[in-house]
């Protein structure tokens, strides 16, 4: 069912492209209401336009807080219009139909990017622009609501392909598109509530998100997929290869959330399938590359590096000796694209200005979400207790708590062999602790030199001998793990009978 155009309210905080759109309302003969900041800009731009005061004869007032919140323009809007009841309403108070309502809300997203001030933040809570959407988006049987300039081409075209009507397609279309959108206004500002008051779990808890791509599929074929952000945008460029998968940027978020948490200009990682299989922070660059290849060259091939560094070309010529899906840095230097850009496929992602953000985790389950805080905090020898009789020296404590760090980004059950602030062997997700022993300890066997200076960590508490013991047989020097066993006195005990260092913490680091 078309309806005819004939009355339209604009009131935009984003003011551009509106010329474009006035020569079509007034080619229809629209007429236009419009406020504020809204209604000196369509002057401005020489279109002829009612102020909603004159129209309502009713004054702005509180600072222009109560504008658009009056009968006339809500009952305009609301209106059914075969109902004869409401007709009678309208003629009776002399109200008229509101056909278009175009609206966007005061930028309360970016207003939390520019200011702290809470005063500033509340004011630019919108109140007039959403109730109007919402009056809009109900009545889209009869009324046509646009939020977005974005939008302003379509209507256009949907006034010229129904000679100055629109479609009841088209308008309810317009109504989901609107809801959503109060929805996620709404939704902003209720997380900003939940962070001023420390609530992390309210009773209530909603998310949101804007459409950042629609995948190709999910994680495999017969899976529909998509990536979504907080954000606008994501602070990723590609600059080669192929278009991103939805397991190329599982891959990619997974090793970013490594290479990221350690020192700017330091640490290589490289990850297969959201897993670690070599992490190095050795302070020469290409050193460092060659160090977390070597933990599992294997398993890095056809794999992601994230290099938390710019990428130079000796590094480049080292990268390209190997098959690899994605290669990130802090940018690139000239040189080192030169090398890599021979490879079309071959994704180059610059993260110079991806950052980390605490945020909520959460994984869902049918209808069900699980929420949970993230793993974040670092840890250094003051979160630790040294419970053998044997001291760390300075070089193993170090490489301990490097070892310690690289646990909480492998999957449960977590063992990290390291030395030399890297990677030498990495037994993850296994249901059997001993298992993800003997995994990490044969890398260390199929793949590295080192013999000495061992150490190793484990995400959670041992609860039998047996790992420890095959942990020490096999070279390790030291170990450091959570408490909590009823056997940790066991675990001690054996430490000291084999003079092996061992560290307890209090902080556990499952991924399960």
């Amino acid at each position: 069912m078309k309806k005819k155009i004939k009355t339209a309210l604009i009131s935009v905080s984003d003011k551009k492209n509106l010329k474009p759109l006035l020569n079509d309302l007034k080619k229809y003969k629209i007429k236009i209401i419009s406020s504020g900041g809204t209604y000196k800009e369509i002057k401005r731009l020489k279109f002829k336009c009612i102020e909603v005061s004159e129209f309502t004869a009713s004054p702005e007032i509180l600072d222009g807080r109560v504008k658009t919140l009056h009968p006339k323009i809500h009952a305009g809007i609301l209106n059914k219009r075969e109902k004869k009841s409401h007709l009678k309403d309208l003629k009776n108070n002399n109200f008229e139909n509101i056909d278009l309502v175009i609206v966007n809300f005061y930028p309360f997203e970016q207003t939390l990017e520019k200011t702290k001030s809470h005063k500033k933040i509340i004011e630019n809570i919108d109140v007039g622009g959403p109730t109007m959407v919402r009056s809009a988006a109900k009545n889209y049987n009869d009324v046509t609501v646009i939020i977005s300039a974005d939008q302003y081409n379509q209507l256009i075209q949907e006034l010229k392909t129904n000679n100055g009507s629109t479609s009841l397609k088209f308008r309810e279309k317009l109504s989901e598109i609107a809801f959503t959108e109060t929805a996620y206004y709404d939704t902003i500002i209720s997380n900003y509530f939940n962070k001023i008051t420390n609530t992390t779990f309210p009773k209530k808890k909603v998310f949101y998100g804007n459409l950042i791509e629609q995948l190709r599929y999910g994680e495999n074929p017969h899976q529909l997929g998509a990536l979504y952000s907080k954000n606008s945008h994501i602070n990723l460029n590609q600059i080669n290869g192929k278009k991103l998968s939805y397991n190329n940027y599982n891959d990619i978020f997974s090793a970013l959330t490594i290479s990221k948490s350690f020192p700017k200009n330091k640490g290589t990682v490289i990850v297969k399938h959201a897993n670690p299989c070599g992490i190095s922070l050795k302070e020469n660059k290409l050193d460092s590359y060659k160090s977390a290849l070597s933990c599992d060259p294997v398993s890095a091939f056809g794999g992601v590096v994230s290099c938390n560094f710019k990428i130079s070309k000796n590094l480049a010529e080292e990268l390209d000796k190997l098959f690899l899906e994605i290669i990130i840095g802090n940018g690139f230097d000239s040189s080192a694209l030169k090398v890599l850009k021979k490879k079309k496929n071959l994704r180059l992602i610059d993260a110079s200005k991806y950052k980390l953000k605490e945020i909520l985790k959460f994984t869902s389950h049918n209808q069900e979400i699980l929420l949970q805080t993230e793993d974040i905090n670092k840890f250094s020898n003051r979160n630790f207790k040294v419970v053998s009789k044997r001291k760390p020296s300075s070089k193993q404590l170090k490489d301990l708590i490097f070892a310690f760090n690289v646990c909480r980004y492998v999957k449960s059950n977590a063992i990290v062999l390291a030395s030399d602030q890297t990677t030498r062997g990495i037994g993850s997700g296994q249901p059997s602790r001993l298992d993800s022993c003997k995994l990490a300890i044969n890398k260390v066997k199929k793949f590295n030199l080192v013999k000495e200076n061992l150490v190793a960590a484990s995400d959670a508490f041992f609860p039998f001998v047996d790992g420890v013991e095959k942990l020490i047989q096999s070279g390790v020097e030291a170990i450091i793990q959570p408490s909590g066993s009823i056997r940790d006195k066991d675990i001690i005990n054996f430490a000291n009978q084999t003079n092996t260092v061992l560290l307890f913490s209090k902080t556990r680091h499952f991924k399960h």
